[in-house]
């Protein structure tokens, strides 16, 4: 089952996050900014309240929570329900798609991949935000689960950045390509933060993989 508990009804607090977070969510999304394709059709799996997808000009996107479905949709964004494990889309329909801080609560991860593999052109690219387990964020919110046994941390699941690679090839991704920002603490973050190549130093990590 898709977790969308921790965001049923609360649409409307999740994007208000951000705008809490400004420094956090601008940061972000220029490291998204960085690997998506200028041009082309991509779909956002996960899109959450449309947060990442309006500002990246992306108009098509799954979510399996309603709350944040008609959210997205008040923005004018082609929003349907789905799974990334099941996507409802044809062979090679986008040429790239996109997650950001969706692969935590997948059910199961590397079927994810294959569906994003399926739906992607060849050429295409995926291109996936995530919280890199052995960063600072990663191992206070990783720390989390034990004190949260029955909410939003207990149901997570956080990954390194080799095990997103090993998962990309074992779906047929290759030529992988690495961009990281948020070096502080999000909480202390108040100023501007870089957005570098590579990953290992920064909290948020992302990451483009191209299908051949």
């Amino acid at each position: 089952m898709p977790k969308t508990d921790p965001y049923d009804g609360r649409a409307e607090s999740y994007d208000r996050w951000y705008d809490e977070h400004k420094f956090v969510y601008e940061a972000e999304l220029e490291a998204v900014g960085k690997l998506i394709p200028q041009y082309g059709a991509g779909l956002e799996i996960g899109i959450g309240t449309g947060r990442f997808a309006k500002p990246l000009n992306i108009t098509r996107g799954v979510e399996p929570s309603k709350d944040m479905r008609d959210f997205a949709r008040s923005l004018g964004l082609d929003v349907v329900d789905g799974t990334a494990e099941s996507l409802p889309y044809d062979d090679a329909q986008f040429d790239f798609a996109l997650m950001v801080t969706v692969l935590l609560l997948l059910d199961d991860a590397n079927a994810a991949m294959r569906e994003c593999y399926r739906v992607v052109k060849p050429g295409g690219c995926l291109v996936i935000g995530f919280i890199d387990r052995d960063s600072p964020v990663g191992k206070k919110y990783s720390s989390r689960k034990d004190e949260d046994s029955s909410g939003y941390f207990a149901k997570v699941r956080f990954y390194t950045p080799e095990e997103v690679i090993a998962m990309l090839e074992k779906a047929g991704f290759s030529n992988f390509e690495f961009y990281q920002t948020l070096f502080r603490d999000m909480e202390l973050i108040d100023t501007p933060e870089p957005v570098k190549p590579g990953y290992g130093e920064g909290s948020f990590v992302v990451v483009k993989a191209q299908k051949q």
